[in-house]
């Protein structure tokens, strides 16, 4: 059984180039790089499950790396009781690879987060479909990004 691990070539910190599977990856990865947090697009597999010749024939490949972190995030938009099976690769995961930092993202986490910053859409219209959905509302977006700075430099003092 081997537990080594494959990685892939990424963009660090920047949707460009980038082909991400689901639309709220990409947003995701819009407000991690609005923030600065440095991350990497699904850049490494684990291996799970082994044939009797040491091949591996499951694995798992997480979203997102937070490279500063040393954080693994996984994304689901399936519905809460339809995660039974990424939750099992993920609990697989922890055991096999004890030093391996990992977070699953639910879909009420990611629409939380959307909400909180601003992108307007509804996750739910992504729901169920791949590669495929609404973009972001990038002038919302900036809106409050630009009114939250705003009301943060008047509490300091700041015009």
């Amino acid at each position: 059984m081997q537990t080594e691990t494959t990685e892939a070539p990424s963009n660090r910190g920047s949707t460009q180039g980038v082909s991400f599977a689901h639309q709220s990856e990409r947003e995701f990865a819009a407000i991690l790089d609005y923030y600065r947090v440095r991350w990497e697009y699904e850049p490494r597999s684990f291996p799970l499950r082994w044939d009797a010749e040491g091949n591996a024939i499951e694995s798992f490949t997480p979203d997102f790396h937070l490279v500063d972190q040393d954080l693994f995030v996984e994304l689901t938009m399936q519905k809460q009781k339809l995660v039974t099976k990424k939750n099992r690769k993920v609990r697989l995961l922890r055991s096999l690879y004890p030093d391996v930092r990992i977070k699953l993202f639910y879909s009420r986490d990611l629409k939380n987060l959307m909400a909180k910053y601003g992108l307007g859409r509804s996750m739910e219209e992504d729901a169920g479909t791949r590669g495929h959905g609404a973009r972001l509302d990038h002038e919302r977006h900036e809106t409050s990004r630009k009114e939250r700075e705003k009301g943060a430099g008047a509490g300091r003092g700041l015009s």
